[in-house]
């Protein structure tokens, strides 16, 4: 049997290796602020391999947004250990009933 792995997979790593893999020539070294050599993407290099059109700063635009907008994008794609599991006696069905009925009618 296997384990199930308790944690969630780390999105923004993914993202990386899949810009990493589309545009090897945007990919570099920094220094982190605790001195360490990390690996980053060159957002300068990136766009000049996209050669479109690139929204930047305060360019108007169609957007949603709101404040610490861009803490809750990093918390998203941080790897968490918690789990989401199904609490039948408080799981409430389809048809507004408190727990009783079938599995799929909480899962949708």
């Amino acid at each position: 049997m296997d384990k199930l792995k308790m944690h969630s997979a780390d999105i923004a790593d993914e993202k990386f290796r899949k810009l990493a893999a589309l545009f090897p020539e945007a990919v570099t070294e920094t220094v982190d602020s605790d001195g360490n050599v990390i690996r980053a993407i060159d957002k300068d290099v990136l766009m000049e391999e996209i050669n479109r059109t690139v929204v930047d700063g305060l360019q108007e635009r169609y957007q949603f947004t709101w404040p610490d907008k861009r803490k809750a994008r990093n918390l998203a794609n941080t790897p968490t250990t918690k789990t989401l599991r199904l609490i039948k006696e408080k799981s409430v069905g389809r048809d507004g009933k408190i727990g009783g009925g079938r599995l799929g009618e909480y899962l949708y």
